[in-house]
Parts: C-alpha cells; structure tokens; sequence
C-alpha cells in the first residue's frame, strides 16, 4: 500500500498535514502525536517581525466550528529559525513554513531569511491585509495575487504554495493567476470571514468583529473549491477545510487534492492528524487501493 505523494518534487511519507495557525510547530503536540508519521508539519504563520495579534477576546465557539481572529501573532521570523526549526529536524517528516506579511516586501523579507534553512517549501498565506491596498487581502484580487507570488517565487529558494483565501467571487480565477504567476501548489480553503453576537449583551462576541470560520461546517464549500480548481490548473492542490476523518481526507484527494490538511479538529482532539492518517489506511486496505494516487481525482 502506497501513500506516498509527491507535490513540486518533494515526496511525502502520506498525503496529511498540519493546517497553518492550529499546531504551532509541532511542540505543544508533540507529547500527543509521533510528528514522525505525519506527511508534514506545516507552521503556524510567521512574519519577517513580530506581530502582537488582535486584542482579545478573539476566538469563538459556533455551530460546526470556530471562530477565530488571532490576527496571525506571532514572535517573527528570528525565533522561528532559532527555536523552532532544530525542533523539528529532530522529526523524520517535511516542513513547511507559512509566510504572512502587510506589504510584498514584508514577504520577500521572511523568505529571503529562511532560504537557507532546512525548510522543504513555503505556504504563502495571502488573507494578509495589504496595507497598499486599503487593506484588501492580497488573495481577493486576481491581479495583486499574480504580483505578489511572482515576486515570492523570484526571491524563494524552495518551492511555494499560495494560500488561497475562499472570500472571493471566483475561486477557479485566484488558482489560475497563482499558476500563472509560476506558484508550484496551491493550498485551499483559508478560513471563511464570519460573525457572532451575544444577543444578552448586544455586543459582538470577537473584539475584531468578524473571525475567520472553520471546522466540520465549512467543509462542503471546501471540497466544492478544491474540486473547482482542480479542473482548472495542473498544480498540485493541498485541500483543507473541516477534515475530521479518514473519510473527509479521502473525500478532498476524491476532488482532486494531492494532499490534506488538518486544522481545527486539532483543538478538539489532539489526535486528529494520525486519526486521519490510519483513517486514511483502512479506507485503501477495505477498498482494495493500492495506491493514494489512483483515487486523486477520480469523480467526475
């Protein structure tokens, strides 16, 4: 049984993940899950400096999920390489650093340090706000998402991955000017922009108003996005959105992803990447597939 994939040259052990902002780099998880039998460990967003984050309180409980406007806090770029990455080379598994950044030249920075490290591919996460254009997302506009994975991709040693943000018209657009712009994969879906109100306090439940959805709820829209961009470009696709099971991954790699990743269920069960891992396993044995990637897109 084969569940080796590989996405821009790098081969993967199996096809799961860990989805940006919902495992850190791996250390708070590493007493509840063998980071060794994971496909790759995928960072939590980090910025060329610190970042404070949004004020609090800035996670939510909702129906099927959560909300959450962390605002991507993070101790930057210099601790990442000085703590976390000799973490992780202690793990037989690939890792993966998620960038953020307010301006492209925010970006360029944070690649250009981690080049040299022993990082195997960049997730560009572009739901940053892009103070130039009045705070727009770099991801909601076709023509400022060529621009910034063009200049990424120049500047990058390692393959790229642009996060592509679902809170757009026209996902199948944002894939194709990421191919375009000569990104090697494409990640997908970020979370979807939501709000909650305290009906008793008529107040808004996140200080920032609205927080980014996920979990089991946003799943549908996820694999209808995956399966939509997987018609439309040859990159490879990481799907997330929702991935509970075995059978939501196999559901995603159905619609066309190379790969998957789990993200809120971790903040319910600790567990969940290897959960999906072994999920993964029985539905081949049970299913007689000897090979993940004969099922990668296979529904018409």
């Amino acid at each position: 049984m084969n569940t080796k994939v590989t996405i821009a040259g790098v081969e993967f052990k199996n096809p799961v993940m860990t989805a940006s902002g919902t495992f850190g780099s791996g250390m708070e998880y590493s007493q509840f899950v063998d980071l060794n039998r994971l496909g790759a460990v995928v960072t939590k967003g980090v910025s060329n400096v610190p970042w404070e984050g949004n004020p609090t309180p800035r996670v939510a409980e909702v129906y099927g999920g959560m909300l959450n406007a962390i605002g991507l806090q993070n101790p930057g770029v210099d601790v990442m390489i000085e703590r976390d990455l000799p973490f992780l080379a202690k793990y037989d598994t690939k890792v993966i650093i998620n960038v953020c950044g307010k301006s492209v030249e925010d970006y360029i920075e944070a690649v250009e340090r981690l080049n040299d490290t022993a990082v195997d591919m960049f997730e560009i996460n572009v739901s940053c706000p892009n103070v130039k254009e009045g705070a727009i997302a770099f991801g909601q506009k076709a023509d400022a998402l060529f621009n910034i994975t063009d200049k990424i991709k120049k500047a990058s040693k390692k393959p790229i991955i642009m996060k592509l943000s679902p809170n757009v018209t026209d996902i199948t657009e944002m894939a194709k000017a990421a191919e375009a712009a000569g990104s090697d994969a494409i990640s997908l879906i970020n979370t979807i922009t939501g709000m909650k109100i305290d009906i008793e306090r008529r107040k808004m439940v996140l200080a920032n108003k609205t927080g980014g959805m996920s979990g089991p709820a946003i799943k549908p829209v996820a694999v209808r996005m995956v399966y939509q961009c997987a018609n439309v470009v040859k990159i490879p696709i990481i799907g997330m959105g929702g991935i509970m099971t075995g059978e939501d991954a196999i559901e995603f790699i159905m619609a066309g992803a190379s790969a998957v990743a789990v993200g809120a269920a971790n903040f319910i069960n600790p567990y969940a990447t290897i959960d999906v891992v072994e999920g993964i396993e029985r539905f081949m044995i049970s299913h007689n597939i000897a090979d993940i990637n004969d099922i990668r897109g296979c529904v018409g």
